[in-house]
């Protein structure tokens, strides 16, 4: 499996011309922070492609390979899959796909996940676009949900939600440090939410323009 960076930046035969480039944007918020229904908004109104490493493994883990059948291994046994696993898979959803721009959901987890995306793909993300929302309502939202996700019960929901806080919040930290964390109040209303998403996709000379 090719590599988009040996494509894009060292001309290798691959999908990707050698001169893209790739825009990568990082969405992370705990459960419940309704970055997926964000997502989706970003997808229709700036023509973003919208990438979710949970939903990546399931469809290997689907597709019957042997990759697959070691993910699914892996999670039965409750361990964590290697980054190098995840990497892999976001790394040819992005060659494969003909956009440039990408949203990443629900990755990097940790500072591991982190580390290793940078080295593995040389790609650095253009920013980290972060739903900040207090536990109470996340909780609350989770447990309104009509979808009947069998792990969304009150114990399951805290133990989740302290998971995200532990593994998360460091890779948060770490791109506060270099300037590149765009923070959302999520706890607003879907549509006022979105509102404060375009004001960090809308170009700047866009805004004087509209205005």
């Amino acid at each position: 499996m090719g590599t988009v960076i040996d494509s894009a930046n060292k001309g290798a035969n691959g999908s990707i011309p050698t001169d893209k480039k790739v825009k990568v944007v990082f969405v992370l918020g705990g459960p419940g922070s309704g970055k997926g229904t964000q997502c989706a908004k970003i997808v229709e109104n700036f023509g973003y492609t919208h990438l979710s490493a949970g939903d990546l493994l399931r469809a290997e883990q689907k597709s019957g390979s042997e990759n697959g059948t070691m993910i699914q291994n892996m999670i039965k046994e409750g361990k964590i899959v290697p980054s190098e696993v995840t990497i892999a898979l976001l790394q040819r959803a992005i060659q494969e796909h003909e956009n440039d721009k990408f949203l990443i959901d629900g990755f990097p987890r940790n500072e591991e996940n982190r580390e290793a995306f940078e080295r593995v793909t040389g790609i650095l993300p253009e920013f980290v676009l972060f739903f900040d929302c207090p536990e109470e309502e996340m909780e609350k939202r989770l447990l309104g949900r009509n979808q009947g996700r069998e792990d969304d019960n009150i114990e399951t929901i805290r133990k989740r939600f302290n998971v995200y806080m532990e593994s998360s919040l460091p890779v948060i930290e770490y791109y506060k440090s270099k300037g590149k964390v765009q923070k959302i109040n999520a706890a607003k209303p879907v549509d006022e939410v979105f509102e404060a998403v375009k004001a960090v996709f809308t170009p700047s000379d866009a805004k004087v323009a509209a205005a």
